[in-house]
Order: structure tokens, then C-alpha cells, then sequence
């Protein structure tokens, strides 16, 4: 018997609907649970994510939100069956560490993207280096990101970044609203990289940064790479994988 847990963005219509699934499935906790079903948009599911990274329970999503680049059309038949059918992809984090003006360290994972932002009116000043050899001394912006090929879609395709295909073994950075180097737009890079942000001037220009939703204030250093001792696994329906849906983007007008 397939175990399945639901977890809802709690609004009306998610909830009316995971009632009726456990009428017909018998749901169980998540601890329990073979497959995670949430019901909700992509902010649900990163948060799914998130919960299961450790415990490595694949996720179904089905679309109760706006979006629903990371979902499954819902449909309460067969749904065990839709489960043990579906087209599995594995996805890894980025793992951020900072270092703020307080002198603490602080470390979150990232399954679509880490940001920067200037916290003022004041733009941001970044130093990027990768593998200890600074590329950019400095970008004068509003921010920058490094994405996952997951995220690729995300933010970092609203900042004007390249979409990734789900499987390479590359990174984007990418800059929010550069205002000095005018024509540098960002740089793939390998999923081997470590990329470190210096915030120059940082009394003066604060910044924070943020890994999908956890947000450090007043960080003075910021370092990212790839975490393969984590990662979490996306279920989709044959035909509508996470790999054709990030193909597909690419040719949208």
C-alpha cells in the first residue's frame, strides 16, 4: 500500500481538496509517508522541499496556486497510481554561508537561488570572486544572484539570466539592475565553483542576503557552492518533466 501525506498553502480550495483525498487514500503523517503530495504553488513546494531534504521523501505537487512551474495538473483519480508512475528528478542545493557585521557565521541551503540585495537607497558594492580569484572588483547594482539550474526559471530568469538545462553541471550569476560594469550580464559557471560576495563600503551600503526564503541583514562576506551531501527529488507526470518544462521556457515569446 502506497503511504502518501498531503500538505496544503492552506487556503480553502487546498484544503477542501486534501479532506476529500484523505477520504479516499487514508493519508498518513509525513513521517509515515512513501510520497509527499503538496497542494499549492511553487512557494509550497519549496517549503516541501525544504522539510524533506533530510529525510529524502519525494514530492508531488499538484497546481493550487498561480504559477505552478513546479506542480501537476490537479486530479484526485488515481492518484497512487499517478505517483508510482511518475518521472523522478534529483536536484541539489546551493549551501550559503555568511559572515554580517556582527561577526557571527550563519549557514542556509538554497534549492532555486541565493540573492543579494542593498537594504537602503543606496546601491550595493559586490567584489565576486570564484575559486579564490576575484573576477568583478566591483559591481555597483541593486544585487546579484547565483542560481541552480532549477532556479533558472525563477528570479534569476526575471534578472535577464540564462535558463539551464535541469541535468548540467552549471551555475548562473547574475546581476539585479547592474548600474556599473553597464555591460556585464553575468557569467555561467561550473557546479564545482565557489563563489564569494564582498560587500565594499557595508556600513554605508548594507546588505542583506537571502537563500530561497531564509534572509541574513548586514552581511559583510557571502559564500556559495553546491551541496551534494543534500538534495531532494521532484515527482511530474510522463510528459511534463522538469527537464522538458525548463526546454520548453526557452522557446516562449
Amino acid at each position: 500500500m502506497t503511504k502518501i501525506c498531503v500538505v496544503t498553502n492552506e487556503t480553502q480550495a487546498a484544503e477542501a481538496a486534501a479532506a476529500r483525498l484523505r477520504d479516499r487514500y487514508g493519508l498518513v503523517s509525513l513521517k509515515e509517508a512513501d510520497f509527499v503530495v503538496a497542494l499549492g504553488g511553487d512557494g509550497l513546494m519549496l517549503q516541501t522541499l525544504h522539510k524533506v531534504m533530510d529525510s529524502d521523501k519525494p514530492v508531488y505537487g499538484m497546481n493550487f496556486g498561480s504559477v505552478g512551474f513546479l506542480m501537476n495538473t490537479f486530479s484526485e483519480d488515481t492518484l497512487a497510481e499517478r505517483l508510482l508512475a511518475s518521472q523522478r528528478t534529483r536536484i541539489y542545493p546551493l549551501a550559503m554561508e555568511v559572515l554580517d557585521a556582527s561577526g557571527q557565521r550563519r549557514t542556509a541551503l538554497a534549492i532555486n537561488e541565493v540573492s543579494l540585495f542593498r537594504s537602503t537607497y543606496q546601491a550595493a558594492k559586490l567584489q565576486i570572486s570564484v575559486d579564490g580569484e576575484v573576477r568583478l572588483d566591483e559591481l555597483i547594482c541593486d544585487g546579484a544572484l547565483l542560481s541552480t539550474p532549477a532556479g533558472s526559471t525563477a528570479y534569476n530568469l526575471s534578472a535577464h539570466g540564462p535558463i539551464l538545462p535541469i541535468e548540467a553541471p552549471l551555475l548562473a550569476l547574475t546581476p539585479i539592475s547592474p548600474f556599473r560594469p553597464r555591460r556585464w550580464r553575468g557569467a555561467i559557471l561550473s557546479n564545482r565553483a565557489v563563489v564569494k560576495f564582498v560587500a565594499h563600503e557595508a556600513q554605508k551600503r548594507p546588505v542583506s542576503a537571502v537563500a530561497d526564503n531564509v534572509e541574513f541583514q548586514n552581511v559583510l562576506e557571502v559564500t556559495v557552492r553546491e551541496d551534494r551531501s543534500h538534495g531532494v527529488t521532484l515527482l511530474f507526470d510522463p510528459g511534463t518533466s522538469l527537464e522538458e518544462r525548463v526546454l520548453s521556457e526557452q522557446f516562449r515569446f
